[in-house]
């Protein structure tokens, strides 16, 4: 009979974590736990504590930090997956999950599935060839070298990408293999994953070459699976049920869809929402069941993508996924940086990036031409950004892939930082205080059509004052508010003393605070 070693990749939420581990182990599983190693140490302890005395968890040892879209995810997967064959000898399938991962069917039925089938089941589809790619970069992710993570040096991923092309550093994909791409949701039987690990071990050029494209987790088993499985011998599904909407983003599972889920042809499901409590628990309930009846519709893509379209025609039976009023996440953290000289600010989020302390995204809220990733439209205008903040902000986090996020913005919106405070998030406010000339007013004035070039001096000298009263009742109203978690810096204050509200604001080390204060230029013109 069959016997699943799960590969579990998380990187938050102990507790879930324990209870997610501790429901697939109770009917005989195993679950091998790689727990991102820019995780908190103590979130980490948490994990190891809770699961210390259950024989059929190994925590990996070996932890690495992950980054959405790098190699890193690779070969915290490989260091989990190493650490499960010699844990679990007689594991005789490796099925890879995330912490938003939960069964939509019972062990029983999941053991008689793969009993039945002397199977791998993993997309693997041609890369250059497939349509497997619906939109951003192709072969680019291969054909160069990708040694920057392009949602936190987005500057330097492209630079990079820029000067090779230029250059013409192309290079070749390995001798006498044939790359493939698909989800990275698999389950792959044990003879196989020992073919990978012998293979990783043996072909070392194919692990430099993977180690440096973009998005491997996409292309590598999916690869290394074709190349070393007969083609008959690997189903190209997997048992992992996901939706993405009309726009290209996850659907995700709320507490309403549990029936929906039971009756699709997948063995677990994913996105769970962290909200959707009950759902998670009569999931986790399902596996340790012992059902093994679950009648098919199959339906759930097929409905999601009419409803969808009725959505375009006008006729919509629910909300856009923007449209769903919803918070940021209690786990969350977002640093506003409030500041009335845009440039001061953006030179502070660029610090912030430099440093690789967390992604900062610059004045989304106020500038059209601010660059972000593809949200699927929402983020195309600010009238939509507007509109749909909260969850424009949530998709920004999951880009990201991280729960701390820094944006700027002007004062002048202060019933939008309002907003944010009423969120169950954690909200941190950085008022930036600068000192502002007349030639910067009056450039200002412009930039939002108060003046023009035919404006009399006149006019112009009778309407500054107006505009520098402006600037004070805007911070004030921020500072005066009743507001938690407000800080300052100011033009003119010496460096260690903004570097000690900086510390605390973004909770860094002192040298890493003062280099932040000391960002070249910061007030300067």
């Amino acid at each position: 009979m069959s016997k699943i070693a799960f590969i579990l990749l998380c990187h938050k939420d102990p507790v879930a974590i324990i209870s997610q581990a501790t429901g697939l182990t109770a009917t005989g599983d195993c679950v091998s736990i790689h727990f991102d190693a820019s995780a908190p140490a103590s979130a980490f302890d948490a994990v190891q504590a809770g699961l210390r005395d259950n024989p059929n968890v190994v925590m990996t040892r070996r932890r690495v930090k992950c980054g959405w879209g790098e190699w890193s995810l690779v070969r915290a997967t490989l260091n989990a997956v190493e650490a499960a064959v010699e844990a679990f000898p007689r594991a005789t399938h490796f099925y890879m999950i995330s912490g938003d991962c939960r069964p939509i069917k019972s062990a029983e039925h999941a053991h008689e599935f793969l009993d039945a089938r002397d199977m791998d089941h993993i997309e693997s589809f041609d890369f250059f060839t497939s349509d497997w790619i619906k939109t951003g970069m192709k072969e680019d992710r291969l054909i160069y070298r990708h040694y920057f993570n392009e949602r936190v040096n987005k500057r330097l991923f492209y630079a990079a990408l820029t000067l090779q092309r230029k250059l013409g550093l192309e290079r070749a994909t390995p001798a006498g293999v044939d790359i493939m791409i698909g989800s990275q949701w698999w389950c792959l039987r044990r003879s196989t994953i020992e073919k990978i690990l012998a293979f990783c071990a043996a072909r070392r050029d194919v692990m430099r070459f993977f180690a440096t494209t973009w998005i491997p987790d996409e292309t590598f088993f999916q690869t290394l699976v074709r190349h070393l499985v007969p083609r008959v011998e690997i189903d190209p599904r997997t048992l992992t049920f996901l939706m993405f909407t009309d726009y290209g983003m996850p659907a995700t599972f709320y507490d309403d869809h549990h029936d929906l889920l039971l009756s699709q042809d997948f063995l677990f499901a994913r996105k769970i929402s962290p909200e959707a409590v009950e759902l998670k628990h009569r999931l986790d309930a399902l596996w340790t069941s012992g059902r093994t009846e679950f009648p098919i519709a199959g339906d759930g893509r097929q409905l999601f993508t009419f409803l969808t379209q009725r959505g375009r025609m006008g006729r919509r039976f629910a909300p856009r996924f923007w449209e769903r009023e919803s918070t940021l996440g209690r786990d969350r953290e977002l640093i506003v940086l409030v500041c009335k000289k845009y440039h001061v600010a953006k030179r502070l989020a660029q610090s912030l990036r430099d440093h690789q302390i967390m992604p900062a995204i610059d004045y989304l809220f106020d500038e059209e031409d601010t660059p972000m990733p593809d949200l699927g439209g929402i983020e195309s205008t600010l009238g939509k950004r507007h509109r749909h903040r909260r969850a424009l902000l949530r998709m920004l986090f999951r880009q990201a892939g991280t729960d701390r996020l820094t944006i700027c913005l002007d004062p002048v919106n202060y019933e939008l930082l309002q907003d944010f405070y009423a969120d169950r998030a954690t909200i941190r406010t950085l008022l930036i205080d600068c000192e502002f000339d007349a030639a910067y007013m009056e450039g200002h004035a412009a930039r939002i059509g108060l003046i023009g070039d035919q404006t009399p001096r006149t006019t112009i000298d009778r309407l500054m004052p107006t505009v520098a009263q402006d600037f004070v009742t805007e911070t004030l109203r921020i500072r005066e508010a009743d507001l938690p978690d407000i800080h300052r810096i100011a033009e003119g204050t010496d460096a260690t003393v903004n570097a000690h509200v900086l510390a605390e604001v973004f909770d860094v080390d002192d040298e890493t605070a003062l280099a932040l204060a000391e960002t070249p230029y910061l007030f300067d013109e």
